[in-house]
């Protein structure tokens, strides 16, 4: 195949055989999903580990699990409040493993690290004081210089305090990412978010207070009774505060969570696997992409959206999916070029809060416990992925350099599909192979194609928790 497009009759021959796909499959985050993680034989030691890779451009991920509320729609591994003196064990444990996993980094050439984010949950749910300690452990224990390299943290409106981000800003900060999803009262209810405008408004106007570069604010499409004319109403609020990026993220309804168990989701429940919430979706994708880029932003994925003018102040996801990731805390994961590991993964509360227990009373964090193995068709699925689920693309050079080997011959079949769907930009010349609108449109359709048959196995027979 020497073709990003099939000819147009082949192609549209090809595309009346396809079968039918929906447009919303899952949100490819990273690859292999933790669902594809097991626990690993014999706990191989972080220091044979990280001994032959490259050391000098290297991100840093921090995790902290907690959140005063969690939202309807959430998955995310965190647990609600952390009582009695449960941050501080839990920093006491994060300190610990920092002191573990760069003593595992060794000293026999240099480590830097390139960026720094920290996420959650919402790592704001610390205090003040805490937070200080947080960026202490990045830059005392693993020695990343949080004040010259991009740092974002995420955050959200009730704990979006002035004391909170006085600590960030002073810490070197250059991106704040803030979860609103919806400026209209009614819809944040429907998506079990308690929060009202006017505090979403005060704890914007503090961040902006604070001068840090970058502002992020994410808003979700396809709610119950969300309209075209309420979406609009949530882009316009967020662009009166003039953002540098905005996130525009797909409802999605989840096993174990909030909306999961209320069996409730887009217009009704009797909708939830139907084509109507599907299209409704893509109704406001499509609404919600148009308005951004007539308002001078860019896209660099189906979810992200940058102002033209704006500087690029923090890893996007792209970055923080890179071999070389370095993450601390129990929901954290990172990446060798050949081992992915974490901790154990869980939904549902109690097995979280079981984990973060367990989490804190670890002594010794030199050894990988859960993870998955990556070999090099996993590596040359996985940058195929990444790449092509930006807007930018892959270019093919690049692929050729990396592995030797050019992307068309290892996955003609599927690209040969997208090209038959129209999802590939068949005016992007030999060299560049990248998604068309529609494509982009179907990020979670497309991604989800890409995984392998033993990754699809592994996360079929995940037992859910």
């Amino acid at each position: 195949m020497t073709s990003t497009t099939l000819p147009s009759t082949a192609a549209a021959t090809a595309a009346t055989a396809l079968p039918a796909v929906r447009p919303y499959e899952s949100y490819v985050y990273a690859y292999p999903h933790k669902t594809a993680y097991r626990p690993l034989t014999g706990r191989p030691a972080l220091r044979e580990l990280w001994a032959a890779e490259p050391k000098d451009a290297l991100s840093l991920y921090l995790h902290i699990p907690f959140c005063e509320v969690r939202c309807g729609f959430c998955n995310l591994f965190t647990r609600i409040g952390a009582p009695g003196e449960l941050t501080t064990r839990y920093l006491d444990a994060l300190d610990r493993q920092a002191v573990a996993v760069r003593d595992a980094l060794g000293d026999r050439e240099p480590v830097r690290f390139a960026a720094a984010a920290f996420g959650g949950g919402t790592p704001t749910f610390l205090t003040a004081a805490e937070l200080e300690r947080l960026c202490d452990i990045a830059e005392k224990r693993m020695g990343a210089r949080l004040r010259a390299v991009p740092l974002s943290v995420e955050t959200s409106p009730s704990t979006a305090t002035a004391d909170r981000l006085a600590v960030l800003a002073d810490r070197g900060t250059t991106r704040i990412s803030i979860g609103v999803q919806s400026f209209v009262d009614d819809e944040a209810r429907a998506a079990v978010r308690p929060q009202r405008r006017a505090e979403v408004e005060a704890a914007l106007g503090r961040i902006r207070d604070a001068r840090i570069p970058v502002l992020n604010i994410d808003l979700i499409y396809g709610i119950d009774g969300q309209t075209e004319e309420s979406w609009r109403t949530s882009l316009d609020a967020a662009l009166a505060w003039r953002p540098e990026e905005l996130y525009l993220y797909p409802l999605y309804v989840r096993p174990l969570t909030g909306l999961g168990r209320l069996g409730a989701a887009g217009p009704a429940a009797e909708e939830l696997a139907s084509a109507a919430w599907d299209e409704q979706r893509l109704r406001l994708y499509r609404a919600g992409r148009d308005h951004l880029l007539a308002r001078g932003y860019e896209q660099v994925s189906m979810r992200m959206f940058r102002r033209a003018d704006a500087p690029q102040e923090g890893p996007d996801d792209y970055a923080c999916q890179t071999d070389g990731m370095i993450g601390l805390g129990c929901g954290a994961r990172s990446y060798t070029a050949s081992l992915h590991y974490s901790f154990d993964y869980a939904v549902e509360m109690r097995e979280i809060r079981g984990i973060i227990d367990g989490f804190t009373a670890t002594e010794d964090f030199s050894r990988a416990e859960v993870g998955r193995y990556v070999d090099a068709g996993e590596a040359r699925r996985r940058h195929l992925l990444q790449s092509l689920l930006q807007a930018a693309g892959l270019r093919a050079d690049e692929y050729r350099q990396r592995f030797g080997t050019d992307p068309r011959e290892d996955f003609p079949a599927e690209l040969d599909r997208f090209a038959a769907r129209g999802w590939l930009d068949g005016s992007a010349g030999e060299g560049l192979l990248r998604l068309s609108a529609e494509g982009l449109a179907h990020s979670d359709a497309l991604g989800p194609e890409l995984f392998s048959p033993a990754v699809r196995a592994a996360m079929a027979s995940y037992e859910r928790k």
